[in-house]
Formats: C-alpha cells, sequence, structure tokens
C-alpha cells in the first residue's frame, strides 16, 4: 500500500472495535509513512519535527487540527523547548495499531510541513 492510497481512504470509526494490526501488517503499511517510527513496543507511530520556532508549532499543530477533526482520529500532540514537535499516533480505543493510524499518517505528512529549525 503507497502513501497516496492511505491517504484516498477514510478512518473507520473504532466505536466497535477494530482489530489491532499484526506485526506483518505494520511492516507492510510502515514503509507507506518512511518518516514515521514504531514507538512504545509498537503500539504507537511517532514523528519528530525541529521547527522554526514556537508560533511555527502551533500553526503547524492548527494545520493538523481539522484534518483529525474530519477523520475522527486525534494524534497526540507535544511541543517541548518551544520547536520540538512530537506527533504520536495510535488507536486507543484498542490500545494499539490500526490502519486507521497509518491513514492519519499519511494525511498529516501531505500537510505543508512546518519550517525548520534553521
Amino acid at each position: 500500500m503507497t502513501a497516496d492510497h492511505l491517504r484516498r481512504m477514510k478512518c473507520k470509526s473504532c466505536r466497535g472495535g477494530l482489530p489491532l494490526l499484526s506485526a506483518d501488517e505494520i511492516s507492510q503499511l510502515l514503509p507507506a509513512v518512511s518518516a514515521w517510527q514504531l514507538a512504545d513496543e509498537g503500539i504507537r507511530l511517532s514523528r519528530r519535527w525541529q521547527v522554526k520556532d514556537f508560533d511555527e508549532a502551533l500553526d503547524f499543530f492548527n494545520r493538523i487540527a481539522p484534518v483529525a477533526r474530519e477523520e475522527d482520529h486525534h494524534p497526540d500532540l507535544h511541543l517541548v523547548n518551544y520547536r520540538s514537535v512530537t506527533i504520536e499516533i495510535t488507536t486507543h480505543a484498542v490500545g494499539g495499531l490500526t490502519e486507521n493510524d497509518f491513514i492519519l499518517a499519511a494525511k498529516i505528512d501531505a500537510l505543508p510541513q512546518p519550517k525548520p529549525k534553521t
């Protein structure tokens, strides 16, 4: 599956429970969002940016917010030392990774990326 294919997909409701991805399924999807890493023993996707400044970090979060609302899938957004941004994605309702997490990661990657720290 490619990043483009993931971006065209829509997150499924996890109210009824989605199946957790197997390690093999995760390995197949990870190349489509290659800037992301597995975290917390494979139950999260994580990506970090060093951005230009505090305003750039907040602007990036504000670009992510409507995508998360549209997909009804909400990442954990972290800002440390005013310009170190980390985003973590997991399906909280099932305690691990589902296809939704890869869909959201691909959609975040398609957004205008934050200006890097210079």
